[in-house]
């Protein structure tokens, strides 16, 4: 099995290396990646029980085909995750210290999507009070209120686990005074 082996790691290395090509144009990767990709599919039968891992390969990249290229057309944008990965640990590593939170607070789920972009665009640009000024805040608001209805969500869960049967006895006096004639 290990010629089978050899060739199969040979693709995927050949992908990676496609991929990861600093300088390369996205029309370039899409073509070299797209011509490893056919004979990958065309040549799967020679490395034997590796057919299926292969053809699952092929069968994921190409439903990433789509988005699998943007980062060659934006020249900031990384080719990996690392960096991303590397954002969100300083996040939750600043967080943590801030608060003296061993774990993540609840407030990050919560308001995570808020928090972290503000962080990271504070971080990238802090001379943005200008941009800050023209802030649409008609979508703040929508913002505000779906933040507001999150944690309201996540009160009432917490008010039905310490005490269910009073929480659905007050529900259903609320349902009865609602549907009594004034």
């Amino acid at each position: 099995m290990w010629p089978a082996i050899r060739l199969a790691f040979g693709w995927v290395h050949l992908a990676a290396g496609i991929l990861g090509t600093e300088g390369i144009a996205a029309a370039a990767a899409r073509r070299r990646l797209g011509g490893l990709l056919g004979a990958m599919a065309r040549h799967k039968d020679k490395v034997g029980g590796l057919a299926a891992a292969v053809g699952h390969f092929v069968k994921v990249s190409r439903s990433y085909w789509p988005g699998l290229f943007h980062c060659y057309e934006a020249e900031d944008l990384p080719r990996t995750n690392n960096a991303l990965e590397q954002l969100f640990g300083s996040y939750r590593y600043h967080e943590r210290r801030v608060s003296g939170r061993k774990v993540a607070s609840p407030a990050l789920v919560l308001r995570g999507s808020a928090r972290i972009i503000a962080a990271v665009a504070t971080r990238q640009r802090p001379e943005r009070v200008k941009e800050l000024i023209g802030a649409d805040r008609a979508k703040w608001a929508e913002l505000r209120a779906g933040l507001t209805e999150r944690r309201q969500r996540r009160v009432e869960r917490r008010r039905f686990r310490r005490d269910p049967e009073g929480y659905l006895r007050q529900l259903e006096e609320q349902l009865i005074q609602s549907g009594l004639p004034a």
